[in-house]
C-alpha cells in the first residue's frame, strides 16, 4: 500500500510539473506573440512618420519654389517698372531738349536782324545743349539697362 500511496503522489507531481511546464510554454509563446506584434506596430509607426517625413519635405520644397517664384516675379516686375521710368526719363529729357531748341531757335530768329553773328553762336550753343542732352538721357538709359539685366 505504501507504493501505492507513493506512486500516486509521483503521479500527481508528474502532472503538477507537465502542466506547470505547458502552462509556461502558453505564457511564453503569448509573450512572444505579444512582442512581435509590438515590433510590428513599431515598424508601422515608423514607416508612417518617415511618410510623414518625406511629404513634409515636399511640401517644403514646392513653399520654397513657390517664394522663389514669386520674388523672381517680383524682381522682374520691379526692374521692367525701372526701365520703364528710365524711358520715360528720356524721353522727358528729349522733350525738354526739344523745347529748348525751339525757344532757342524763336530767339535767335527774333536776333537775327540785329545781331547775325549772335544768331549762329546761339544756334551752334543750342545745338551742343541738344546732342549733351541727348548723349546724358541715352548714357542714362543704356546704365538702367546695363544695371537691370
Amino acid at each position: 500500500m505504501k507504493k501505492v500511496i507513493l506512486s500516486s503522489i509521483l503521479m500527481v507531481a508528474l502532472t503538477t510539473s507537465f502542466v506547470s511546464c505547458k502552462e509556461a510554454a502558453d505564457k511564453a509563446k503569448d509573450a512572444t506573440e505579444a512582442a512581435a506584434d509590438a515590433a510590428g506596430d513599431a515598424v508601422e509607426a515608423t514607416k508612417d512618420a518617415a511618410n510623414g517625413a518625406v511629404d513634409a519635405a515636399g511640401n517644403a520644397v514646392e513653399a520654397t519654389k513657390d517664394a522663389a517664384g514669386n520674388v523672381i516675379d517680383a524682381t522682374k516686375d520691379a526692374a521692367n517698372g525701372a526701365v520703364d521710368a528710365a524711358g520715360n526719363a528720356v524721353e522727358a529729357t528729349k522733350d525738354a531738349a526739344g523745347n529748348v531748341i525751339d525757344a532757342t531757335k524763336d530767339a535767335a530768329n527774333g536776333a537775327v536782324d540785329a545781331a547775325g553773328n549772335a544768331v549762329d553762336a546761339t544756334k551752334d550753343a543750342a545745338k551742343d545743349a541738344a546732342a549733351k542732352a541727348g548723349e546724358v538721357a541715352k548714357d542714362a538709359k543704356d546704365a538702367v539697362k546695363t544695371a537691370v539685366h
